[in-house]
């Protein structure tokens, strides 16, 4: 069936447009609770802004659910534990407004800088007074950007263009990367004194939340303006109303307070206090690269493919070109280590080799060990719940990476110890020719192999002899299963050996042991790695 993709709010048509492609599109008013709800029961993704709660009791209406996607950057109104701990992709589009964000920062700015919101509201009543809007220059003045994260950044280089002196408190920057981009890095309490304008671009945390309150406003150099279009609560509304009426503070520009939607403020009664309603984001820029960004990882998502903008997915970030291909080696390695192994490892590295290491490879541990629970547990493994699922059977999984690889461009094995000593590996790698790229399996428990890594595979391990490839392709014959492709591995001559098969279908536990018991197999078992 086509998945299904609930839409509850306004969104760009041709976010929509792409979804429609591959997928059937809903749309329910999602400010409705009861229709909401109601719509979520045969949905796989669900697409929302601002205004839809996507809580616990909506996530328990969506059994299908596997990605929900934040058109905007904000997550205030998604449940991101309830969620994570259902294997819930959650996904946002944490650059589609930053452009857009820091040209409000600078409207604000000029706007408070120039008087320009008073003089407009005066001259419409009817009055000429110039002298009274009289402004200021923001050439060789000293800007104080508060968070030098990627909207403080574009903030900051338009600032520049101004011929202002720059300067900002980031705590996480460091001074070296800021002197690149002309900023000198100060103290909170440096900038508080030294700024003529201040920019306000920090994220909402608890330790964020009041940064500047009375006490910092009392240290500001007189005649400061201040801006803060970034979260709502991060300034001190009502000390900052103070400030201004007292004097200390020439001008606010305002664009998000610490409750929404606010329509009463003591900062509105202020005639030199720019106030807008939150709309920082609210360009059709914005708008549309917002609905495209989370429309692609919509789409990646219920492809069963690695998110980038995946809040809750561990190792979230951009991957490599590199590196991607050899994601689904990765798990498909973590699946065969399961079979061979029997079970659950008490611990398990995985080990990358090669030219790939030059990157950033740590996506490879996750797709290892959503591969090493997949055929564990009842419910679905993702990149979300799959170190969940690890941490809650006491499982580590390790990473190791090394340049050198001599027998082959890039290697990934999975390696782990059992809780009865034993210990497992399997090895694997990209082959490419110039018709495509296939994964290969290379070394199971020390044996040697070349087998493609698809299909339904089955491992026996027995005691090398004349006769047992005859016997096990009688009895698979005899119980209705093909063989695709058969290798045996051996170290020496009458020694263990390990026989890998390719078959056409399913093979069930019994017919399994069957086999294995009439060639006097030590172990046996299978995995099946065919697409789902």
């Amino acid at each position: 069936m086509t998945p299904v993709v609930l839409i509850t709010e306004e969104l760009a048509p041709a976010a929509i447009d792409v979804l429609a492609q591959d997928f059937e599109v809903r749309h329910v008013d999602g400010t409705d609770r009861g229709a909401l709800l109601g719509a979520l029961g045969e949905v796989e993704a669900v697409v929302v802004r601002s205004a839809t709660q996507i809580d616990a009791v909506a996530i328990e209406a969506a059994p299908k659910l596997k990605v929900i996607a934040r058109a905007g950057v904000g997550l205030d109104n998604v449940e991101v534990p309830a969620a994570t701990s259902r294997g819930i992709m959650v996904v946002n589009a944490p650059t589609a407004n930053i452009i857009s964000a820091a040209e409000q920062a600078m409207a604000l700015l000029l706007a408070v800088a120039r008087n320009t919101v008073a003089a407009s509201s005066s001259l419409k009543s009817g009055e000429w007074r110039r002298s009274r809007y009289t402004g200021v220059e923001l050439a060789g003045k000293v800007v104080g950007v508060v968070g030098l994260g990627r909207i403080g950044v574009l903030f900051a280089q338009r600032m520049a263009a101004f011929g202002t002196r720059l300067i900002a408190y980031d705590p996480y920057v460091q001074p070296a990367r800021a002197a690149q981009l002309g900023v000198r890095m100060v103290g909170l309490e440096e900038l508080l004194r030294e700024a003529d304008f201040i920019s306000i671009h920090l994220p909402k945390t608890p330790e964020t939340v009041g940064i500047i309150g009375a006490r910092e406003l009392a240290m500001v150099k007189p005649g400061v303006r201040i801006v803060n279009a970034a979260r709502g609560g991060l300034v001190d509304e009502q000390a900052l109303t103070d400030a201004v009426a007292e004097g200390r503070v020439a001008g606010v520009g305002i664009d998000v307070y610490a409750k929404e939607p606010c329509t009463s403020s003591p900062l509105f009664a202020l005639e030199n206090v720019v106030a807008t309603p939150h709309l920082g984001a609210s360009t059709h820029e914005a708008q549309d690269k917002a609905g495209l960004a989370v429309a692609r990882s919509v789409k990646l998502a219920l492809q069963g493919e690695f998110v980038p903008d995946a809040v809750n997915v561990q190792a979230g970030g951009v991957v490599a070109e590199d590196v991607r291909p050899l994601l689904p080696l990765a798990e498909k390695l973590g699946k065969v280590f399961t079979a061979v192994a029997g079970g659950v490892a008490a611990s398990v590295t995985v080990e990358v080799r090669g030219e790939v290491v030059a990157h950033d490879v740590s996506v490879l541990r996750l797709a290892a060990t959503k591969g090493l629970f997949a055929d564990v547990v009842d419910e679905r493994v993702s990149y979300v719940n799959a170190p969940l699922l690890a941490a809650d059977r006491g499982v580590e999984v390790d990473l190791g990476t090394y340049q050198e690889s001599p027998d082959h461009h890039n290697l990934v094995t999975v390696r782990g110890a059992l809780t009865d000593g034993r210990t497992v590996s399997v090895s694997g790698t990209l082959w490419s020719n110039t018709l495509r790229e296939t994964l290969k399996l290379t070394e199971v428990n020390g044996f040697d192999l070349e087998l493609d890594a698809e299909g339904v595979l089955l491992f026996f391990r027995y005691t090398d002899r004349p006769g047992v490839v005859g016997r096990v392709g009688t009895i698979l014959g005899r119980l209705g299963v093909n063989i695709a492709a058969m290798q045996v591995s051996r170290r020496t001559a009458g020694g263990e050996a390990l026989m890998a098969l390719t078959v056409d279908s399913s093979v069930p536990a019994d017919i399994l042991h069957e086999a294995a018991s009439e060639i006097g197999a030590a172990a046996a078992s299978a995995v099946d790695l065919r697409d789902e």
